[in-house]
């Protein structure tokens, strides 16, 4: 007899054969759209976030409309609110993006893909009551696409976006002050394509407060073209931006003055919009995928910097190949990774959420205990498919609890921005506390 989904379990045998693991518990809010992945991709700076006590989560449900949830922490029990804010839901790009600043209040960005600015905030901290749809700065705001909050020690915001179109765009930065109230543009096409490419990001901020970025260059609207890994840091909330090596920029960031982490040529499968991450020491991981040079399989990575120089383990021993061509959201048999670093005295830990049909599609993690020592092992947190799911998680809770949360949703999505047919799916939050292991 099939199982529904509220039913469905998670796997928990450990993949160590010493050492602990804590049972992941999956916790459902409500059902909501799955005919392509826009709910459920790597696009969601963030799709959950966690301020003080209360959690917060965003997708649009089954009519296109955006819905909010907040609970209080560790509780099953949800408060939904439908809003009355849609998004084309048929576009995976049009994703929903949420960040709670430091006074509590509830930020949001949606339905963009080259289109006007969407933005709110709460009416009041810990409210689900959202403001008018206003403008942040008024400045390079009717071409948005990519819209991504991220929150600075202090509690003020950053606002990332591209202003421009695939193939031909630049990364524009907005700040906001908690006591103001105000947003300002801090920077205007610093990583710039001069018209003939764009950047593809992620970014993190480390204890310090230092935002570390990187990207990959895209020549035209084909994923195809894809090259490099690049990246940038900045010790002063944005203001100015060094390279690896200390030496400061002189903006624009160009392909031409880049500081490159590792090379990757066009054609090899280099996927775009991944993630980093930072230890505490303040080194940068950045997780993706490639085809290796003279092999047919793309395999998962991770770029990072020891505070010497640039190295690359690869993570995964993947056997099906595929290659990434043309435009669009691409239905491909593997997500793109999340990572995540936790130190452990002499040593990071570091685990790298994923999908991979070689799986089941299940949602899984990969595991390396030591980082110097380059073994990673692998488990599933779900014992069920979640299509083309990508993993998204709650950011700060990881940065002050060390657990992950994870945005869980079985989702469809066709080639080149096809719709699949699919019922509601429910949308669940998976709590997992990765524990020591010896």
């Amino acid at each position: 007899m099939k199982k529904s989904w509220s039913l469905l379990f998670i796997l928990v045998t450990s993949f160590y054969s010493v050492g602990s693991w804590a049972q992941p518990k999956m916790v459902p809010i409500a059902k909501a759209w799955s005919k392509n992945s826009v709910n459920a991709n790597i696009l969601r700076h963030n799709s959950i976030v966690t301020h003080k006590d209360l959690q917060y989560v965003g997708y649009y449900d089954n009519d296109g409309y955006v819905v909010l949830a907040k609970r209080n922490r560790g509780s099953s029990r949800w408060e939904i609110r439908k809003t009355e804010y849609k998004g084309n839901v048929n576009d995976a790009h049009n994703s929903i993006s949420i960040m709670v600043d430091g006074d509590g209040y509830l930020h949001m960005s949606w339905d963009h893909h080259g289109n006007s600015l969407n933005y709110c905030r709460s009416e009041e901290p810990g409210s689900l009551e959202l403001s008018r749809n206003m403008s942040m700065t008024g400045s390079k705001e009717t071409n948005v696409t990519y819209p991504e909050f991220y929150r600075l020690p202090g509690g003020d915001l950053l606002f990332l976006y591209r202003d421009g179109t695939s193939g031909r765009g630049n990364l524009m930065m907005n700040h906001y002050d908690i006591r103001t109230k105000l947003w300002t543009q801090r920077q205007d096409a610093f990583i710039n394509g001069e018209g003939m490419r764009n950047a593809y990001w992620q970014l993190c901020t480390d204890v310090a407060g230092t935002i570390h970025l990187s990207w990959v260059w895209r020549e035209t609207g084909d994923v195809a073209t894809n090259h490099d890994m690049a990246y940038a840091k900045s010790i002063d909330e944005g203001r100015t931006w060094l390279k690896s090596t200390g030496e400061v920029y002189n903006l624009p960031i160009t392909m031409d003055n880049a500081d490159y982490a590792y090379r990757i040529p066009q054609g090899h499968e280099l996927i775009n919009t991944t993630s980093m991450c930072a230890d505490a020491q303040g080194h940068p991981y950045i997780a993706t995928y490639f085809r290796p040079q003279g092999t047919e399989v793309p395999q998962y990575f991770l770029i990072f910097h020891t505070g010497v120089q640039w190295e690359t383990q690869q993570i995964s021993r993947r056997t099906t190949p595929f290659t990434l061509k043309g435009g669009g959201t691409k239905r491909i048999p593997i997500s793109r990774p999340r990572i995540v670093v936790h130190d452990r005295g002499s040593r990071d830990q570091a685990y790298m959420l994923f999908r991979d049909i070689e799986r089941g599609d299940r949602v899984s993690v990969a595991m390396c205990k030591n980082l110097k020592k380059q073994k990673w092992r692998f488990k599933d947190l779900t014992d069920f498919a979640v299509g083309m799911w990508e993993p998204s998680y709650d950011t700060e809770l990881w940065k002050t609890m060390k657990e992950l949360h994870i945005y869980v949703q079985k989702v469809g999505q066709g080639d080149g921005e096809k719709i699949e047919e699919m019922a509601p799916q429910q949308v669940f939050v998976i709590e997992w506390k990765p524990e020591n292991v010896e």
